[in-house]
């Protein structure tokens, strides 16, 4: 105990020294901190070190200097890159299988053709993500137009669709899109964008299911609810891969998964240099009280004609009627607007006229100083037309604003499509006494000589058929009372 006890206060003191030597060691590197030099960095032994036991290890952590937080945070900060924004809404089942890895690879071994679909939606497609967020709707939907129509607004199929998101004239017509002859909504940006999201969302609700929703876009919902149908009574499922259905839906989907596995990943978007987006509105719209030629709208919008065009491709004639909604680009609002007020010439350079006696559209076309191809493209018409009397047409002037403002509100051209003042003439008879015989052409356009049967009768001689057959006369009845079989399109 006594030896303990002498030992104990030269341990104190010996630790004393230590403590104090390590203190004076320590002073310049505290001083050098302070001066701005960080401490040298320590490469400590790893764990994975064999012959190391864990309590011989210290672990090193890097401090970092506090952040400096902003006094408030504002929480509709938005990125600026659309196509981020576009991934943060992506609420769609992923579909995986081997169409959509075909398609992926097809997109991504055509890099130039997809940049270019990328480019040209540019215009439309901040408007369209905008109003997939206000509907509560999956943003993978801003992608479709890719697949309906590459993003071209006058995209036409032999199936009679077109636009953007290719509505057919029934369609069109049950969501209250315009079609007339003067303008086709369908390939209207906002009102058809409008129509096809009412659409989506009324046939997800349909079948609680985007897939399905995307093949009844496709294919038509009555056709996926037969679908549904038919395998419910074999006990099959009913998901969109196991349905029976052609192979144009059945690549649909497809498609659109591989554009946002493509889209929704940022490094094989660098990888591919595909074009950023913006993520900010590119156009607005605005009405004039006036009705408005394109050209006038596109110059005092400072755009080309095609410029215009493509942010205004409803518009089937050269005047926009009035309280019609125009497209321009935000950054050109502000030049329209000020063009608009300051404007002192007319804003149409076209009038309605109407025709008094008949006339071919080359003979109208010189009295106005055009070309008959302008005049036919204005109207709708072929260039070697000949129309009627009352017929009423756009040709270039400034007449009367009056008379132009009923042509505008009317719905349907009024064109009367006269035939040629011309009869079919034929020989009859034999040598010398053969005999000249004329028709009077008739009202629907078809020269039928006034002595039909006996003219047929003497070109069936002449040919050597004295009697025609009772079999061929009847199918030459059946076939003039029978229509024609066609498409229900």
């Amino acid at each position: 105990m006594q030896h303990r006890s002498v030992l104990s206060p030269v341990r104190q003191i010996i630790a004393a020294i230590l403590g104090a030597a390590l203190l004076t060691l320590s002073t310049p590197s505290l001083a050098d901190e302070v001066d701005g030099t960080s401490f040298p960095s320590l490469n400590m032994p790893s764990l994975a070190e064999p012959g190391l036991l864990a309590d011989d290890v210290l672990t090193v952590h890097e401090m970092h200097s506090t952040p400096q937080l902003p006094a408030t945070i504002d929480l509709t900060l938005h990125s600026t890159n659309l196509w981020e924004r576009i991934r943060n809404g992506f609420a769609m089942t992923d579909l995986n299988d081997d169409l959509v890895l075909h398609y992926q690879q097809w997109y991504q071994n055509r890099p130039d053709a997809l940049r270019r679909m990328l480019a040209r939606s540019r215009p439309y497609l901040h408007h369209i993500v905008e109003e997939l967020e206000a509907r509560g709707m999956p943003t993978e939907l801003a992608l479709l137009p890719m697949v309906e129509s590459s993003f071209n607004p006058n995209a036409y199929s032999p199936a009679h669709a077109a636009g953007l998101w290719q509505f057919i004239p029934a369609t069109g017509k049950r969501f209250n899109l315009e079609q007339n002859w003067w303008r086709d909504e369908r390939r209207d940006v906002v009102s058809s964008t409008n129509a096809a999201l009412d659409y989506l969302q009324a046939i997800y609700e349909m079948h609680g299911d985007w897939h399905l929703a995307l093949a009844s876009y496709n294919w038509g919902e009555g056709a996926v609810k037969r679908a549904i149908g038919k395998n419910e009574s074999r006990g099959l499922p009913t998901d969109y891969p196991n349905l029976t259905m052609p192979n144009e839906t059945r690549h649909y989907v497809p498609k659109l998964q591989a554009l946002k596995n493509i889209l929704g990943n940022p490094a094989l978007v660098a990888h591919l240099d595909l074009p950023m987006i913006p993520n900010e509105p590119y156009f607005a719209t605005l009405e004039t009280r006036r009705p408005m030629d394109v050209k006038t709208a596109a110059r005092m919008a400072n755009m080309t004609i095609e410029e215009f065009q493509r942010l205004n491709p409803s518009h089937n004639r050269p005047v926009i009627k009035a309280s019609t909604p125009i497209v321009i680009p935000t950054d050109k609002l502000d030049a329209f607007r000020s063009n608009l007020q300051n404007a002192e010439a007319p804003l149409t350079q076209w009038q309605a006229y109407t025709l008094t006696a008949p006339e071919r559209l080359d003979r109208i076309a010189a009295n106005f100083d055009t070309t008959p191809g302008e005049l036919a493209r204005a109207n709708g018409l072929s260039e070697r037309v000949r129309l009627g009397a009352g017929s009423t047409l756009l040709v270039p002037g400034s007449g009367s604003s009056a008379s132009l403002n009923a042509m505008l509100n009317t719905s349907a051209p009024q064109h009367i499509i006269e035939p040629e003042p011309s009869a079919r003439c034929g020989k009859t008879g034999k040598g010398k006494r053969a005999a000249k015989k004329c028709g009077k052409a008739e009202p629907d356009g078809n020269k039928l000589g006034a002595k039909q049967g006996k003219a047929g009768k003497s070109t069936a001689k002449a040919a050597g058929n004295s009697k025609p057959k009772a079999g061929a006369a009847k199918s030459a009845k059946a076939s003039a009372t029978k229509p024609a079989k066609g498409k229900r399109r």
